[in-house]
């Protein structure tokens, strides 16, 4: 879509105030149609809501009002098809659309306006584009989810390694690993919900600032437009956008999920780990080192919180000291949240297409799920039931088998039970029970653990919530 640019004449959309056009340098700054065209389907839906309320109260002839909803339609249709020129120095949607209609149906246009002003305006249309913007997102958030789900269930007792520090800490299960991640996404999905309940109420009819004293059906526009209400206070309604806040710390936190997993799919898939293999599809090569298989899809979305999270910071910079109620500042609510929704719906995206693709290489998983003394912990614990030892005791008296594995070069499994004696002489031949790690993984049956029996249990919960 294009933009002309601005003729050096004051903007008749003012009206009589101004005698003179701008300065150059003015339109440039002031102007905001380079970036808010996008939100030109909501601006029409705005004004086609609000001339059927002004005809339904009165305050437009039915005549207009029909004149003015085809000419919208009509405007609307050149849009969509490319045919609509955007002029600069008609500064924003708002007087593009206007002038477009008033081209096409002459006077009429100039009462759509009644009882209404951009400040109103621009607050509807933001938030309809916002909770559009959270809609995708459910959306989205729910493939993706879908996409862990199928993994947690191909391989709900396929065993691998679980980290802290990133260090080997104790077995888990790859179907345990994947439910995490449907677990913190589900949370942002719900974010994504919340926000969208609070935002659905209409600030069409608080007008500039203060309402009208035409007697307009606030109710009438806000049911028209799907929202649960009007506003409640004028000057809050033009001057709110905490809900392209709430949207974006939404988004920042999802595209913090994001980010986490993007991290392991790029040490998941070295060479030094090999627990994953992603196709062609979602790597790349080298330039120079034809060996390369290079996880460029993860590292990528590894960066977009950076641009998410920036774009957060930017927007609580900008409302952060403006005194009620509209401020010119305002018009810069617009170009990071356009951003930040692009950048999150591709991220999940191709999230999802990685998740779907990725192929979990479960000999590796297994053989670095019993490196690093991972079932430590197990031993200590049976140290406790079988031998009612306290559980520091039980903590030193494994740490000190540990460290006579790592002397000898072997793991807790395999020292000789004439070595376990040694420092403890009541360890009995039971204890190599419990040093396996698939009788590790097996033991964790409390809920919400690693054990496939609650893995299984969690699959299908989610599997039924999910339809």
């Amino acid at each position: 879509m294009t933009v002309t640019p601005p003729p050096a004449t004051a903007n008749q959309m003012w009206g009589g105030r101004f005698a003179e056009g701008p300065d150059a340098i003015m339109q440039a700054i002031n102007a905001s149609i380079g970036f808010d065209q996008r939100l030109y389907a909501q601006d029409i839906a705005g004004s086609c809501a609000h001339a059927a309320m002004l005809a339904a109260t009165g305050i437009l002839t039915n005549t207009d009002a029909e004149a003015i909803g085809k000419g919208l339609l009509t405007v609307l249709s050149e849009i969509e098809t490319g045919r609509f020129v955007f002029r600069a120095d008609l500064e924003d949607i708002h007087m593009n659309v206007e002038a477009r209609l008033k081209e096409i149906i002459g006077d009429p246009a100039g009462r759509l306006h009644t009882a209404r002003s951009r400040n109103d305006q621009v607050a509807v249309d933001f938030r309809l584009w916002v909770r559009d913007q959270c809609d995708a997102a459910i959306a989205s958030l729910t493939a993706l989810m879908r996409a862990f789900l199928a993994q947690a269930d191909a391989g709900a007792d396929w065993i691998m390694p679980g980290f802290t520090h990133l260090q080997t800490a104790q077995p888990v299960t790859w179907g345990h690993h994947m439910m995490a991640y449907v677990e913190m996404f589900a949370r942002d999905r719900s974010r994504f919900a919340d926000a969208r309940a609070r935002m659905n109420e209409c600030p069409l009819g608080a007008a500039a600032l203060a309402g009208t004293s035409f007697p307009i059906d606030r109710d009438m526009t806000a049911r028209a437009l799907g929202f649960d209400r009007p506003t409640a206070n004028s000057l809050d309604s033009v001057s709110d956008r905490d809900f392209a806040l709430e949207f974006l710390a939404a988004a920042s936190i999802c595209a913090m999920h994001l980010s986490r997993f993007a991290e392991e799919l790029v040490i998941w898939s070295s060479a030094q780990f090999r627990f994953v293999r992603l196709t062609d599809k979602w790597t790349t090569g080298s330039s120079i080192m034809p060996q390369k298989k290079n996880p460029d899809a993860a590292e990528l979305l590894r960066a977009k919180l950076g641009r998410i999270l920036g774009a957060t910071v930017a927007l609580f910079t900008v409302m952060k000291g403006l005194p009620l109620t509209y401020s010119k500042d305002m018009q810069e609510d617009k170009e990071q949240v356009f951003d930040a929704a692009d950048t999150l719906i591709l991220g999940l995206a191709a999230m999802t297409g990685m998740v779907s693709d990725m192929t979990a290489n479960r000999d590796a998983l297994k053989a670095a799920a019993g490196s690093g003394f991972s079932t430590a912990t197990d031993l200590a614990d049976w140290l406790v039931r079988a031998l009612g030892l306290p559980f520091r005791e039980a903590h030193h008296v494994t740490g000190t088998l540990v460290a006579m594995a790592e002397k000898k070069g072997c793991d807790l499994a395999d020292l000789k039970l004439a070595d376990l004696q040694q420092v403890h002489p009541g360890i009995t031949a039971e204890v190599f029970r419990v040093l396996g790690v698939e009788n590790s993984v097996r033991s964790r049956v409390s809920h919400g653990g690693t054990a496939p029996e609650q893995v299984r249990v969690q699959v299908a919960r989610w599997q039924k919530a999910m339809g």
